[in-house]
């Protein structure tokens, strides 16, 4: 049965109460913990049901309560407060971009995401890169940056997990109804939805777009469940990382194309468009299409502009976890769209292909995104290594270490992941400034202020709320399995709020190896069943839908939790989500991280277990094995390391060398630490890695120094090249096509005919190396490139390793296109066999690297 006419119902509020649809719809309450006690002090009960949404449970609420706090002298006290300090922080000019960047004109930055973890309520997310994107948000409101963010809106969002009386996990989606979530849709002057249309084979799909605030930050989000559009075409929202490859390609032309067109509809033009993973790699193409249409300029010339402005932020080091689609489904897809943009089948999908000459590969959107941005990075120092060593093909002939890939480690936003009962902590002895500036070290140095026994107890209240609230979990899930009582009854009496509890909670992908601590279960129950000092473990996690090998990790943990000898110790909390994720990061012991090195890019859950206390124990992989060169383990440890950095052909026989390394510092470090207790049962030294643990890594693992660096080091230089480019009707940008065009078409006239640097046998340290050479160029000039000595030690293989560069100068011009170049006297400071060749590079102002261009001539 279907309804003639719709329409909308708003909560009745009392005129009293009327600042709480404003504080509702405004997604700055999910990380003011003031707030929340705000609408959780008109329901609690409803707070928990309607999934902590305030919008929902504003449109759901007792009128009579609603009447009752309207006349509540301190609720309204409460409001008041709490309302004045979301005013001040809307209206807030002192923030870190104002004071050190200026006022903006209008969103410098238009940040893409196919998942934006905010809060709970919009499930919108799947996991770690969504909850990153979200901090990414809230950090940027923090810090006043001019920023919007772009994605879509699922109607079922990402997998609720069920586990069947076997351990297996199956899964179930619900739908979210966005006319009760703090979302608001863009409307046309006449009150209509602003749409936005993609073409797809045979037809025109239509999106609506919906505005979420998130502090000062705006989040749009497209929507395609209209009846205008096909049924199966209404699906293209509905299950994020949902159907097979081709529901992926259709939602990410709908992300890319259809986000950048939704900018557009919005007269919002950022100068800067960041891309947070391959997924919205299309936008590359639509910023060229439109710069085409707008400006008259040919493709080479559109992509000038387009990709001084592009950033692109990689976050896998597995090869598997990068989108692939065949040269047919392109075909299907978007071979009108590739005569659009002026090219020809085999240049368009050359873009997206490591190898553009092989026409049976497939298009990578992560190839696509490397190949159109200026500026590209993984996620942590050890992932942009491995990045760089993935796509090195894309710049054949450049030394791996040079491979223009940097790296911003993430970090996470603190004031939505630490408790409540460390907030005020933190607040009492490090002042307010632990929020504001997190960044700064000497803020993070005052944690030595805070009184061991308070430390301590804060975080044993925390442990307390954990366990209490695992079993009502654990309840829960039996009751809804249809468990026998006596086993729904002895849900009360599993784990222990006194005993060392070490948390694992992720992505159940078979290289987080959750099952690691597993491997000799006879040797882990002699651990965790010691009656003088008792051990348990806690773990949660989701497995893609189609990931059989992670659901039968799931099944191996639920099966040993279900034996009586660890019943008490293990247990397994279905449906991971952001509520759940909270207790265990807020009140676990230690953080159990055991990703197979180097498959972790980074990893942000051990950041959030540290910024409440937790200690990390971990594979050296991702941010930790940044986080671990911070300190000195002998003097100031800031948690453990599991086994050394490094890496195995054997995988079994990695997985064997490191659970046994594992099993060792539980037994004679991590338990004995925790369990030395003094007289006033404190245990001293794990308290002093704890305060260790934050006041050493907070400074740098959070989301406003990351956000910070890409503004200082990528969003700022981009927006001023893009600038450069497109001013004066895209003048800049038709020069740097041309120039990179008559330099291509000249680069296999360069010869290098001659390079001197005397009778050069043997030099004593500290010796002089002098090097001069003549180049012909042909119809290119000294100003076109870039001459380079690199000088570095040759290996067992005779290849140059460690190499140093060092720009030569044109000195002269000879008769028939000869320059002559020297170096300035090159000190060696260092022994042993040592060679330099030379280099020859394309130079222009505009390039964000010499490597843009892919030309290199070696010696």
């Amino acid at each position: 049965m279907k309804p003639i006419r719709i329409f909308t119902v708003t909560p009745s509020l009392p005129a009293e109460l009327a600042g709480l649809r404003a504080l509702a719809h405004n997604l700055r309450w999910a990380w003011n913990h003031d707030a929340i006690e705000l609408f959780r002090r008109l329901d609690s009960d409803l707070w928990e049901a309607t999934e902590h949404s305030p919008t929902r449970m504003l449109g759901s609420i007792a009128q009579a309560k609603l009447e009752a706090a309207g006349a509540d002298e301190g609720f309204l006290a409460h409001l008041e407060r709490v309302t004045q300090d979301f005013a001040d922080y809307q209206a807030g000019e002192s923030t870190w971009f104002t004071q050190a960047h200026g006022q903006a004109d209008g969103p410098l930055v238009a940040y893409f995401s196919a998942e934006f973890g905010v809060t709970e309520c919009l499930s919108i997310f799947a996991g770690g890169l969504g909850l990153l994107a979200g901090d990414h948000l809230k950090s940027a409101s923090d810090l006043g940056l001019p920023l919007i963010g772009v994605g879509l809106l699922y109607q079922q969002g990402y997998l609720r997990q069920r586990l069947n009386e076997a351990g297996w996990q199956q899964e179930a989606y619900t739908d979210n109804d966005f006319y009760t979530l703090p979302l608001t849709l863009a409307r046309q002057p006449d009150g209509a939805p602003l749409t936005v249309t993609v073409a797809y084979p045979g037809r025109v799909v239509t999106a609506q777009i919906w505005r979420a605030q998130v502090g000062r930050v705006a989040l749009y989000l497209l929507d395609t469940n209209l009846p205008i559009n096909r049924p199966e075409d209404r699906d293209i929202t509905d299950q994020l990382y949902g159907g097979d490859l081709e529901m992926r390609l259709k939602q990410e032309m709908m992300l890319g194309i259809g986000g950048f067109r939704a900018c557009q509809m919005l007269d919002l033009h950022p100068q800067v468009y960041h891309m947070n993973e391959g997924h919205a790699a299309f936008l590359a193409l639509e910023h060229v299409r439109h710069l085409i249409e707008l400006r008259g300029a040919t493709f080479d010339e559109a992509r000038a502009a387009a990709s001084a402005g592009l950033i692109f932020t990689t976050h896998t080091p597995v090869p598997a976890g990068h989108d692939h689609f065949s040269p047919e489904l392109m075909d299907r897809y978007l071979i009108d769209y590739a005569r659009g943009l002026g090219l020809s089948r085999h240049d368009f999908l050359a873009l997206g292909r490591q190898n553009p000459a092989d026409d049976r590969s497939t298009f990578s959107m992560t190839v696509l995104a490397l190949r159109m941005s200026a500026y590209s990075n993984g996620v942590s120092q050890l992932h942009g290594e491995v990045s760089r060593q993935m796509m090195q093909g894309l710049w054949p002939g450049v030394p791996e270490n040079e491979i223009p890939i940097g790296h911003v480690t993430n970090g996470v936003h603190f004031r939505t992941w630490i408790s409540f009962e460390m907030n005020q902590l933190y607040d009492r002895y490090l002042g307010p400034r632990w929020t504001e500036e997190p960044a700064d070290r000497t803020v993070w140095q005052r944690v030595e202020r805070i009184p061991t026994e308070e430390l301590w107890r804060t975080h044993e209240r925390r442990r307390e709320r954990l366990t209490s609230f695992a079993r009502r979990r654990l309840r829960v899930q039996l009751e809804q399995r249809g468990a026998p009582p006596s086993e729904i009854e002895a849900a009360d009496e599993v784990l222990n709020p006194e005993a060392l509890t070490i948390g694992f909670a992720r992505r159940f992908a078979t290289y987080k190896r959750a099952t690691l601590l597993l491997r000799d279960p006879d040797r882990l129950l002699r651990i965790l069943d010691n009656p003088q000092r008792p051990v348990q473990i806690i773990f949660a996690g989701k497995a893609h839908p189609r990931d059989n090998e992670g659901k039968e990790l799931i099944k191996q943990i639920v099966g040993l939790a279900r034996q009586e000898a660890f019943r008490r110790h293990v247990v397994f909390l279905e449906d991971y989500d952001i509520t759940v994720a909270r207790y265990l990061l807020q009140g676990a012991d230690v953080w159990l991280n055991t990703p197979r090195r180097p498959l972790e890019a980074s990893g942000t859950s051990g950041m959030k277990a540290m910024a409440n206390g937790a200690l990390n124990l971990s594979v050296l992989d991702g941010w930790w094995d940044e986080a671990w060169d911070m300190s000195d383990p002998r003097t100031a440890p800031v948690g453990w390391a599991i086994g050394g950095r490094e890496t195995y052909s054997d995988q079994a026989y990695q997985d064997q060398i490191e659970a046994e390394a594992l099993y060792d510092l539980l037994e004679h470090d991590v338990v004995p630490t925790f369990y030395e207790r003094g007289a006033n049962d404190l245990p001293r030294r794990w308290i002093a890695r704890m305060k260790a643990s934050i006041g050493i890594l907070s400074p740098f693992f959070n989301t406003h120094r990351m956000v910070q660096e890409y503004a200082e080091r990528f969003y700022l230089p981009a927006a001023a090249s893009y600038r450069a480019l497109t001013t004066n009707d895209a003048a800049g940008a038709k020069a740097l096509a041309a120039w990179q065009a008559r330099v291509r078409q000249a680069w296999s006239q360069i010869r290098v005919e001659a390079i001197e640097a005397g009778d050069l046998v043997e030099l004593k340290v500290g010796g002089e190396i002098r090097v001069q050479a003549r180049l012909r160029l042909g119809a290119l000039t000294p100003d076109d490139v870039r001459v380079e000595l690199l000088l570095g030690r040759v290996n067992a293989d005779g290849d140059l390793v460690d190499v140093a560069a060092t720009e030569l100068k044109s000195i002269s011009s000879q008769a028939e296109s000869v320059s002559v170049y020297e170096a300035d006297a090159i000190p060696c400071h260092v022994s042993g066999l040592r060679g330099y060749t030379l280099r020859v590079l394309p130079q222009h102002p505009d390039l964000t690297t010499p490597f843009q261009p892919g030309l290199i001539i070696w010696a």
